[in-house]
């Protein structure tokens, strides 16, 4: 296995390529830590992200809700928490989204690892 070959098929590696492509889409939802900011996202999305400069792809990622579209689209889990916590969502539902699993079921998997 090559340095830059996931170890995990289908991973995405984080590193400084994927942190430029990310940036806006990151730094938008470090945003969401301001409940302030919560509220002006929810009342115009697309606003909301044409303020931060959004590209093509992570608009639409945002406009699906979709953990691994975002994730390609230069996204971080850290920060992508904050975006999926704006809907009630927390890290096992994003588990499970990239996992292909119900929330349940991820739960499950995570418990059966512990031993």
């Amino acid at each position: 296995m090559s340095i830059n070959e996931p170890p995990i098929p289908g991973t995405v590696i984080f590193d400084g390529e994927m942190a430029r492509k990310g940036y806006a889409l990151n730094k938008m939802c470090y945003s969401f830590n301001d409940a302030a900011n919560r509220a002006a996202f929810l009342a115009d999305e697309d606003a909301y992200c044409a303020k931060y400069g959004l590209n093509a792809q992570q608009r639409e990622a945002i406009r699906a809700r979709n953990v691994l579209q975002l994730i390609a689209a230069g996204g971080n889990a850290y920060y992508l928490a904050k975006f999926a916590g704006i809907f009630g969502l927390d890290m096992q539902d994003i588990g499970a989204q990239q996992t292909g699993l119900t929330k349940e079921q991820f739960k499950a998997k995570l418990m059966a690892a512990r031993g």
